[in-house]
């Protein structure tokens, strides 16, 4: 039988959500309880946020960028500020600090975990740094003792950027127990509210300031429980943004975190099977562990493509898989390589030698809980037809 993908054959995607007949039956719920903006399933959602994290407060939110967007308001981050984060990002976060008027510093990342650490960052600290913001990345946990010391060490407030890390835990503890993490709960993300994010702190005066930054600067919940009205003693203590999330987004959150250990999980299954099979394959390499104890939530699946060995680029390696059905991702394309940043701050692409090498190289594989076994198989089956093929 030919290895190449059957043309027949129903296209995989990079990530499919993965959704049961309860979370369909609890947004339904919600459309026929007359209340659909943010509410008591919302609530509910911060409290289960809550317990499965082991955070003190959880501010749900429209959207991670959301989250982080009010941190930098409420700690007053502007002109002249500078905010240390890695290029090796989504671009929100820095779309963000650019748009206070503040200045992003790029540290760069560890070249085989592509996350970044205490020892680079610190030597970009200076007079004018403000925030430290670094990633946690496809599932795996920064090593955060060290950040946190590096953080106290300066009086610098550190903000981990847990988009990747719903079900991630470092040192036997979970992600966002401790300190200030924003999770996403976009749809391609470990559980997904449709649009979606999830602001964690251990921070009581943090969590109030956002709370109400979230929804127009109003000093109390504008949901009234007793009257399911809004709360005729809401008063604007400071202007605020419209970042609320609804109830029905909710909904679909709260069943998605309850299934939240047994998706995961059968995402590692098919890393498990990846690693396994990928191990033959010389011209592509796996993201590797780090050695500090860590839980892996296995939000992304990426590979690194030898470029000088498979004799082709890892767009032209993209492109293939597609026209043998299977979708990939990019996690990411660095910031400083974007149009705007490289043409309106080509300074920033400075000392990133390992942030460089991998963003020409990095490729995500399809990994989503609803995946079969033979789902994996299929994509290395095609990942050695198309290297094979492009040598001939």
């Amino acid at each position: 039988m030919n290895e190449r993908t059957k043309s027949s054959e129903k296209f995989l995607p990079f990530s499919r959500p993965s959704m049961s007949e309860a979370e369909i039956d609890a947004v339904v719920r919600v459309l026929r309880s007359g209340w659909i903006t943010t509410g008591p399933v919302t609530a509910e959602l911060e409290q289960c946020f809550c317990e499965t994290v082991g955070c003190a407060n959880a501010v749900a939110l429209s959207s991670a960028t959301a989250g982080m967007h009010l941190l930098l308001h409420a700690l007053g981050i502007g002109p002249g500020d500078e905010v240390i984060t890695p290029s090796m990002t989504w671009v929100s976060t820095v779309n963000l600090i650019t748009l206070t008027g503040a200045r992003p510093v790029f540290v760069d990342i560890e070249r085989d975990t592509l996350m970044t650490s205490a020892r680079l960052i610190e030597p970009l600290i200076n007079a004018r740094t403000r925030l430290l913001v670094p990633v946690h990345f496809a599932g795996a946990a920064l090593d955060l003792d060290p950040l946190r010391v590096l953080a106290e060490r300066h009086g610098l407030p550190l903000v981990e950027d847990a988009a990747h890390a719903i079900g991630s835990g470092y040192r036997g503890n979970p992600i966002g127990q401790r300190g200030t993490a924003i999770f996403s709960m976009h749809p391609i993300k470990n559980i997904t509210t449709g649009e979606g994010g999830m602001f964690c702190t251990d921070d009581g005066q943090l969590a109030e300031r956002i709370r109400r930054l979230r929804f127009h600067g109003l000093g109390v919940d504008a949901f009234d429980r007793e009257t399911l009205g809004r709360a005729p003693q809401a008063e604007v203590q400071e202007p605020g943004f419209k970042y609320n999330l609804p109830d029905m987004n909710a909904a679909l959150g709260v069943s998605q975190l309850s299934r939240l250990k047994t998706m995961n999980q059968r995402r590692a299954d098919l890393a498990a099977i990846y690693r396994q099979l990928l191990a033959e394959v010389e011209e592509v390499t796996p993201l590797e562990s780090p050695a500090y104890p860590f839980e892996h939530a296995w939000h992304l699946f990426i590979i690194r493509l030898d470029i000088e060995k498979a004799r082709m680029s890892r767009d032209d390696f993209m492109t293939a898989l597609k026209q043998q059905g299977i979708g990939s991702g990019l996690h990411f394309r660095a910031v400083h390589t974007q149009k705007y940043y490289r043409e309106q701050m080509p300074a920033l692409a400075e000392n990133l030698p390992n942030t460089e090498w991998n963003t020409g190289r990095i490729c995500s594989l399809p990994l989503f809980p609803d995946m079969d076994d033979a789902d994996a198989r299929r994509v290395v089956t095609a990942i050695k037809f198309i290297l094979r093929e492009n040598k001939r």
